[in-house]
């Protein structure tokens, strides 16, 4: 049961230790305010001060289009399918710096707008009512700001400050080239008229007013020209990706200037989709060149062997073939077509064969041309293939050689392409049959050929070579055709679905909202910081409990802040706190005496740490109270080396103790009379060179000895007990010691000398007095600190201190300001 209200009693402790540490940090409540106001105004100067950045985006859609009139056996553009790269293919050029170089150049972004701004110089592209037209291949100023500042509606002064440069760079956009020019003035300025040829060193350009109905008088403006590197530098940061499962790329640009990015996103689309389209009609062009080649030397052969027929026919006289003839021209004109075919699909097939055996990538296998694959097998295969090469390199650039998913689509491909193979041989040697099939039965045919009259086998040659180029020339006009309908119909495969546009979206930087949380978290937690490690560094003494947590000397009494305008604070103000917080002290005193005592003079030291905890106010107090009861009390200061008590009785300090101890006055000449009924006073005298000597003198028991028979109370002040040892000395006069604490002043460490001694018992019947104590939230209960100190400016007057240097003075006296 002891334990359980030893356990509850500890955690209702903790609790309160909890509960007052949040008081004590609430009770900063006004730095709380004051820095959460400046990091507030801080927010809303960053807020209103750095520039606002726009974000728009446009979405487009990419996928491969075949015109659907075509077939795959027909279009000149066929390719083998199969799952296509080409939106990351996009994605990857959408974000190049080549593209995005031509988007620059095309739109001439590397001319700014500027205008002067409340915070900085401001970019104003798209809301100039001009623009400045630069001549092509002509050296314009480089990275220098150009000033035009409209006069009226005709004319207008060009600037340029060169701020003490004594050359500029110069840019020819043609060809990207730069050179120096000298400069003689360091700045420029000249009038020019609205659409004069500008004609200058450094810049050769024109002025062109959009709208002449709106005005531009009075108006200034900046232009300044970047490299095209420069400027493409600003917009490689454009965002393209990809939504996932979809052929749709999201395409996303930040800026100061909507009007620019609303023109580049729309540019940067119409710049690739034109390109896309460009390289997608190149195959059917090459295509069509070639068969042109062929259908000119078809054409050239085709009446090369009529005007042959033609002359064979009339030098022979022989116009018609025999029934005989004739039923073999119409056999053997289907095998030598039929013949032709196959062997160009076999000419395809070893192609086909070679390249698949010979690379490793598969995403680009060769389609056919100008001939018909029939056999729906080989497109599946080459389709699959394709489509697992296309995985493939998509897996490669995000795992590693040894994963196993990378593995497993490699032996897919490893066997889609045996499978390939094997298909491919097999059709192969199909054909091969076909062909040898069709040569033989035209071996046949040719065989009853030799058996006709030797002017109609020759006809007859003629004539099936003539069917066999005209067939060829047909097929070859049928394809060069369907090339030009490819190029005439091929769209982009890019389609905007989403154009970028000024909806009067609102800016995405700065973040206000997030910005006012930031500044009110920061202006919390600051000087929540400051304030803790305030308290963890703090170690002066606060409260009563943290006297009885360091000390093991009991506690007196606790003394208010002295409101009286000097010492005499229970005299002055006997109705006040703090008279009545010296009452109860001089109650508590009477249970520090024994009851032999009871009768007898008591003597009380009143001492300290240091100097400055106002045991000399206690002392004067302590006095007064028992004055004031009846009892006739005496003061005595012994603080020898900074006498204090006479000042407030208004009486003199020429003669003292010091006096009588060196035998130069009686006893009777010393004591001096006060406006308090019942209080004598004895005050230290001249401040002597050896104290310490005189205190230990007989003489001063002799005089303690002495007031016993006239005083019923001697109130002895004494120096600080931790900076000299006078104290110490007196010590063993006193019936009771009273040792001087003053809240939020003396250092906790102050008290471990005179803890040790009250161990030791070297000081017995001591107690302590909390002075100059102020009732504050944040002091309401007790808590703990360090316990390193020093003792610094508190040695002042007892201790001789070497004169501190100018430098130092002054910085002391800085730190009091």
């Amino acid at each position: 049961m002891e334990n359980k209200f030893n356990f509850i009693e500890n955690r209702a402790e903790h609790i309160s230790d909890i509960k007052d540490y949040l008081f004590r940090i609430l009770a900063n409540w006004k730095w709380f305010l004051f820095s959460i106001l400046i990091a507030l105004g801080i927010a809303y100067y960053f807020n209103i001060s750095t520039e606002k950045i726009y974000g728009l985006q446009t979405t487009i859609a990419v996928k491969e289009q075949q015109n659907p009139l075509f077939s795959s056996g027909t279009n000149i553009a066929f390719n083998w399918g199969g799952v296509s790269d080409k939106v990351e293919s996009i994605r990857k050029a959408l974000i190049s710096r080549t593209h995005n170089e031509k988007v620059v150049k095309e739109l001439k972004f590397y001319i700014e707008y500027l205008k002067d701004g409340r915070f900085r110089t401001e970019d104003v592209y798209g809301k100039t009512n001009f623009v400045i037209n630069l001549q092509p291949n002509q050296y314009q100023l480089l990275n220098t700001l150009i000033k035009i500042d409209f006069i009226d509606s005709n004319s207008f002064k060009l600037s340029v400050d060169f701020k003490g440069e004594t050359s500029s760079n110069l840019i020819n956009y043609k060809d990207e080239t730069t050179e120096k020019l000298l400069i003689e003035s360091k700045h420029f300025s000249q009038i020019f008229l609205i659409d004069e040829y500008i004609n200058l060193p450094f810049l050769k350009a024109q002025i062109e007013i959009k709208d002449k109905s709106k005005s531009l008088i009075g108006q200034s403006f900046y232009i300044q020209l970047k490299t095209v590197s420069q400027a493409t530098g600003k917009y490689q940061n454009v965002r393209a990706n990809g939504l996932s499962g979809t052929s749709l790329i999201e395409l996303s640009l930040t800026g100061s200037n909507k009007n620019r990015l609303v023109d580049y996103l729309n540019k940067t689309v119409e710049v690739l989709s034109e390109f896309e389209l460009e390289q997608k009609t190149n195959y059917a062009y090459s295509t069509k060149e070639f068969i042109d080649a062929q259908f000119k030397n078809t054409s050239d052969s085709l009446k090369l062997i009529e005007d042959n027929i033609g002359k064979f026919k009339e030098q022979n006289s022989i116009y018609n073939l025999s029934a005989e003839a004739g039923e073999i021209f119409s056999q053997t004109l289907g095998l030598d077509k039929m013949q032709q075919q196959l062997a160009d699909r076999i000419v395809y097939f070893e192609n086909l064969e070679n390249y698949i055996k010979t690379n490793s990538n598969y995403s680009k296998i060769p389609a056919p041309a100008i001939i018909n694959i029939e056999d729906g097998s080989i497109a599946g295969m080459v389709g699959k293939l394709t489509e697992l090469s296309i995985q493939k390199e998509k897996l490669s650039k995000e795992v590693t050689t040894n994963h196993p998913s990378l593995k497993l689509i490699n032996d897919e491909i490893e066997t889609a392409r045996n499978v390939l193979l094997e298909n491919l041989s097999s059709l192969k040697k199909v054909t091969n049959v076909g062909l040898a099939n069709s040569v033989s039965r035209l071996n046949s045919y040719n065989y009853q050929l030799t058996k006709l009259p030797n002017k109609e086998q020759k006809l007859l040659n003629f004539q099936r070579k003539y069917s066999l180029t005209e067939s060829n020339f047909v097929f070859l006009m049928q394809k060069r055709y369907e090339a030009e309908i490819a190029i005439a119909a091929s769209v982009s495969d890019i389609s905007v679905l989403d154009t970028a546009k000024d909806t009067g979206q609102d800016f995405i930087l700065p973040r206000v909202s997030f910005n006012y949380v930031i500044a009110l978290l920061l202006g919390t937690i600051l000087p929540l910081f400051v304030i803790i490690a305030k308290e963890i560094l703090d170690s002066k003494i606060y409260t009563a409990d943290d006297i009885e947590r360091i000390s093991p000397i009991p506690i007196l009494g606790v003394v208010g802040k002295n409101t009286a305008e000097n010492n005499l604070a229970v005299f002055l103000k006997p109705k006040s706190t703090v008279s009545e917080s010296f009452r109860a002290l001089r109650s508590n005193i009477h249970f520090l005496f024994s009851r032999n005592t009871k009768d007898k003079c008591k003597t009380i030291i009143v001492t300290s740490s240091v100097s400055g905890e106002g045991k000399t106010f206690v002392s004067i107090n302590l006095a007064t109270v028992f004055a004031l009861s009846g009892k006739k009390t005496i003061l005595v200061g012994l603080d020898l080396r900074k006498p204090k008590i006479f000042g407030d009785f208004e009486i003199a300090n020429k003669i003292g103790i010091v006096n009588y101890l060196i035998g130069e006055e009686s006893k009777e000449s010393i004591i001096q009379k006060t406006k308090i009924e019942n209080l004598d006073v004895i005050t230290s005298g001249p401040v002597p060179p050896n104290p310490s000597e005189l205190l230990i003198n007989s003489a001063t028991e002799d005089l303690i000895n002495s007031l016993k028979e006239e005083y019923e109370y001697i109130i002895l002040d004494t120096p600080p007990i931790g900076l000299v040892s006078d104290a110490l000395e007196l010590v063993k006069y006193a019936d009771s010691t009273v040792y001087i604490v003053r809240q939020g002043y003396s250092q906790k460490g102050m008290l471990k000398m005179i803890n040790e001694k009250y161990r030791k018992q070297e000081i017995s019947n001591i107690s302590i007095v909390l002075n100059d104590f102020e009732v504050k939230s944040k002091y309401g209960y007790g808590y703990g600190y360090g316990y390193g100190y020093g003792y610094g400016k508190y040695s002042n007057g007892y201790h001789e201190v070497e004169d501190k240097s100018i430098l130092r003075k002054l910085f002391k006296r800085q730190n009091k300001i």
